[in-house]
């Protein structure tokens, strides 16, 4: 036992680390994590023998309805909205259409049979929202024109497909199922995923709307509970489970729920281990030895979706909406294969209709190549097409944000010539709904009262309740990442929209207020008046 939390903790640990080095070598931390799997699997280094798949389905399924949850939570409804047609279309005819064009593919090229050449297009039909969205915030992409809306609500919504056409095709496989109950499994699927999902939504903002919680501490507690009672129920009744918590994530993190940041920064935390354990315990299960020889068909597969499949039914789908031919192109691109897939593997390994095709290992090794190639080149990508914006803001498709009113506090220093100097503060007009809370003199912190004088050099903080009033100054924020075109850059070189106006600059924790001199830098959030 002692061995075994020793181990866990030194994976998790190197795991951080490997976080942090995909940022500066511009590697998905995800691979990496895979990678430490590999390496601690039987071939690798440590040689822990690992081969249970059954357990491995479990934890791993547990893993991804909590990821597929927290992407519906954050999914930024107003954001998505307007382009919640496009998504919808691309995570379910997208979807199907890629893995016919990849399953023909394979019975053509590679000869395996339809069904197993199917098999395989099912299982690699849905991108992978972990490692696309990872990507986009570690770098900080501010997609234009909808785009990362796109991504987001088509990778949260497009793994209930796959599995639906993964569990539909190994039932034919197996003699479970004829045609009729084909479609009837796959509309009782449909059917019951979104009515259990819409009713635990609904549910769930009731729980939520319970102000008489003894301890704030269990919300996040409520929260998992809904995700896994969602889940359970509706795979119990037939539905899909994950296209279920994805409804009730959506419901529950676009309604005006009490302590909604303090959720957000738990299953940050939550959705964070589950990636881990996730991918780390994929790497695990992984025999590199086998990987050899079915590398060249897994290069032929991951190549034909990159360049004919997954382009092919993006154009078919998008050209009629008029989208422009660099964002067709760039969404074609962030189709990233990932964790989901290998874990729909997994049941083709645990599937009693007598495969033999090592499924799992094709599979593992088409999205370790999409992850290292696509997720690598991405931001590259996104750069030579054009389609980083300097007005759009990646972070403002999560609903990573709290919406109840907070307290503010203003900083204001006080020169030789400024009015206060020498007053007290009850002969000082302070603006109403603001009050002095402290005094910095000198390097010392006073607690002002009505008979304290301000003098030269001092600095004064007034608190005051957050501006909400949305109907006569709306505001945006502009995220500046290494491949915004306005790093360093001077606020009097951009080029800004009539009356609009850089008020604050956040930077590194603190508040900046610029002026023309001003370099902005990687990893600045400015604050304009839209």
């Amino acid at each position: 036992m002692e061995s075994f939390l020793i181990v866990s903790a030194v994976v998790c640990i190197l795991c951080i680390f490997a976080n942090n080095l995909s940022y500066k070598i511009g590697v998905p931390a995800l691979l990496l994590f895979i990678l430490l799997g590999m390496m601690f699997g039987i071939d690798g280094i440590f040689q822990i023998k690992f081969s249970d798949y059954q357990l491995s389905e479990n934890i791993c399924t547990t893993a991804l309805l909590f990821i597929i949850f927290y992407g519906g939570f954050c999914t930024n409804w107003k954001e998505a909205k307007p382009v919640a047609k496009k998504a919808i279309l691309l995570s379910t005819i997208g979807v199907i259409l890629t893995a016919m064009l990849t399953g023909f593919f394979c019975m053509f090229v590679l000869k395996t049979s339809l069904l197993q050449g199917m098999l395989i297009g099912s299982v690699l039909g849905s991108t992978d929202a972990a490692s696309v969205f990872s990507i986009l915030r570690a770098k900080k992409l501010n997609l234009v024109d909808g785009t990362a809306s796109i991504l987001e609500v088509e990778s949260g919504s497009n793994d209930p497909i796959a599995y639906m056409m993964t569990t539909v095709i190994l039932s034919i496989m197996a003699g479970f199922a004829s045609p009729s109950n084909v479609l009837l499994r796959f509309l009782s699927q449909l059917f019951f995923g979104l009515l259990l999902g819409v009713i635990a939504g609904y549910a769930g903002r009731y729980f939520f709307s319970i102000k008489h919680f003894r301890s704030r501490e269990m919300l996040p507690i409520l929260a998992m509970a809904i995700a896994l009672f969602t889940y359970g129920a509706s795979s119990i009744v037939g539905g899909n489970g994950f296209l279920s918590v994805y409804i009730a994530g959506i419901l529950l993190g676009n309604s005006k729920i009490n302590n909604k940041i303090e959720l957000v920064r738990f299953f940050d935390g939550i959705t964070g281990m589950m990636q881990i354990i996730l991918f780390f315990l994929l790497g695990l299960l992984c025999f590199p030895t086998k990987i050899i020889p079915v590398i060249i068909p897994s290069v032929c597969i991951m190549a034909f979706m990159l360049f004919i499949a997954r382009p092919s039914a993006v154009f078919l789908i998008l050209h009629p909406f008029k989208v422009p031919f660099k964002q067709q192109l760039l969404i074609s691109w962030a189709g990233l294969r990932g964790a989901a897939s290998i874990v729909f593997a997994i049941m083709t390994v645990l599937s009693p209709s007598g495969i033999n095709l090592d499924i799992f290992h094709i599979v593992f090794c088409v999205c370790l190549l999409s992850v290292a190639l696509q997720g690598t080149f991405l931001p590259f990508v996104a750069l030579k097409l054009n389609m980083i914006g300097q007005t759009e803001n990646i972070f403002k498709t999560f609903n990573d944000y709290s919406e109840d009113p907070a307290v503010h506090l203003t900083k204001i220093h006080l020169p030789e010539d400024h009015p206060w100097v020498n007053q007290s503060l009850k002969e000082i007009i302070i603006p109403d709904g603001m009050m002095a809370v402290m005094i910095i003199r000198d390097k010392k912190t006073l607690i002002p009262g009505g008979d304290t004088t301000l003098q030269s050099g001092d600095t004064i903080i007034l608190n005051g309740t957050e501006y909400t009033d949305k109907t006569s100054l709306k505001l945006r924020e502009v995220q500046i990442g290494p491949y915004h075109p306005w790093k360093k850059k001077q606020v009097s070189e951009l080029t800004l929209p009539k009356d609009t106006l850089i008020f604050l600059i956040q930077r590194k924790g603190t508040s900046l207020i610029p002026d023309g001199q001003t370099t902005l830098e990687d990893g600045d959030c400015l604050i304009l008046n839209a």
